[in-house]
């Protein structure tokens, strides 16, 4: 019996690039793209727009970054708004931005495959909506802008089916409301990690961080400024080495020794980590002071889960109602991105920062540079510029 499949429909072919990703990666190209009169499409797996921001973050979050970093191109935020905008702050700011720039993605194509086509020369980008319809999108040129954060990480962690508690992902927590008088055990001690545990213990739980590794915390402000503000004017200067020996003892006399806490300190210095493997440091927005005060619980590493708990790499065992992974997220690209070897096996683009915005056969890429929406906004007005170039020589454009 042949079995049924389900036709595809080909959308006629796309004058400009096809954008995948309608996140603020997206948004940034899109806009940049409109600005140079570059005709494209924008492709969003999703029912709207920051899908991430919108839909798989917590509440009380606020860019870790002052605004002036983390604006998109060709638009500034309100002068009103805060050093530090609030997430519905942030939201309002990308709705008023794809307004502006009259950018409509194509909602609920979820991108399944996408080849290089050697024998015509362009990109088809299969997609799949919520209703099992597939369409084949043909262009010359594709940006991959699903990011760094597509897809939630959840390490394996021995015993996980015995847990009797709640597990949940940092993707699925929104307020601590309904952890009020329950152990909580967070695992990961980045920025989410660190500000999960702070929302429990203001919403009446008590909340227990598990750290792996090292971690650096850094104070938000020293001295009265950002201190990713001031660590990017010292860089224009100084070696990294100089300014992460700055930052660590700035961080010692204002924060105080965090390693009698049970937050190692790793040796290598904060930026130096970030420009390596991607791990930004913690700026701290509360929660040290909560750790001093016992008011939330370091404990080690967890080697395994039980029915109502979990064994830590020391041999200790405590009970817990819910558990929390902050164990962050990753790229999804190589899902669907096939025979392709820009990017590595975990979805970066083998070319670090500022050389990873560009591949072949018109293939670019926006929001994989490791640092946030500055790089995102630094690479769309790159990948702009480049496809604007090829375009006013394209012939027979409309």
């Amino acid at each position: 019996m042949k079995e049924n499949t389900i036709p595809e429909e080909l959308v006629p072919f796309i004058e400009g690039p096809i954008i995948i990703g309608a996140g603020p990666s997206g948004l940034a190209i899109a806009a940049s793209l409109t600005v140079l009169s570059v005709p494209y499409i924008i492709l969003e797996r999703s029912t709207g727009i920051a899908d991430l921001w919108t839909n798989r973050t917590y509440d009380r979050l606020s860019l870790h970054l002052p605004k002036q970093f983390c604006e998109l191109p060709h638009l500034p935020f309100p002068p009103n708004f805060p050093i530090y905008p609030s997430k519905s702050q942030f939201i309002q700011y990308l709705e008023t931005y794809t307004l502006h720039f009259s950018i409509t993605p194509h909602f609920s194509q979820n991108v399944i495959e996408t080849r290089y086509d050697t024998s015509s020369s362009v990109w088809r980008v299969k997609t799949k909506d919520c209703n099992g319809n597939m369409m084949v999108y043909v262009s010359k040129w594709i940006v991959v802008a699903t990011g760094e954060n597509a897809e939630p990480v959840v390490p394996m962690v021995k015993g996980r089916e015995r847990f009797k508690g709640d597990v949940l992902h940092s993707s699925e927590y929104r307020n601590g409301e309904r952890f009020k008088g329950k152990e909580v055990l967070v695992i990961g001690c980045g920025n989410s990690g660190m500000e999960i545990c702070l929302d429990l213990f203001d919403h009446g739980a008590h909340p227990f961080l598990s750290v792996r590794s090292g971690v650096h915390i850094l104070p938000r402000d020293i001295f009265g400024v950002s201190t990713f503000d001031l660590a990017v004017k010292l860089l224009g200067g100084l070696p990294v080495k100089l300014v992460d020996q700055f930052l660590v003892l700035a961080s010692k006399m204002i924060l105080g020794d965090t390693e009698k806490y049970g937050l190692r300190r790793p040796k290598v210095g904060p930026l130096e980590i970030k420009s390596i493997t991607g791990k930004s440091p913690v700026l701290d927005v509360g929660a040290l002071s909560l750790i001093k005060s016992g008011k939330i619980k370091v404990v080690p590493e967890v080697e395994s889960l039980t029915t109502n708990g979990g064994r830590f790499i020391d041999g200790n065992e405590m009970t817990f109602d819910s558990i929390v992974f902050a164990t962050g997220y990753r790229s999804n690209v190589p899902l669907w991105l096939k025979n392709c070897d820009f990017f590595t096996g975990d979805g970066k683009p083998k070319n670090a920062f500022p050389n990873g915005w560009k591949g072949e056969n018109g293939l670019y890429t926006v929001g994989f540079t490791g640092k946030g929406l500055y790089g995102a906004s630094s690479d769309a007005l790159k990948v702009a510029q480049d496809i604007a170039q090829i375009w006013s020589k394209t012939p027979n454009k409309s």
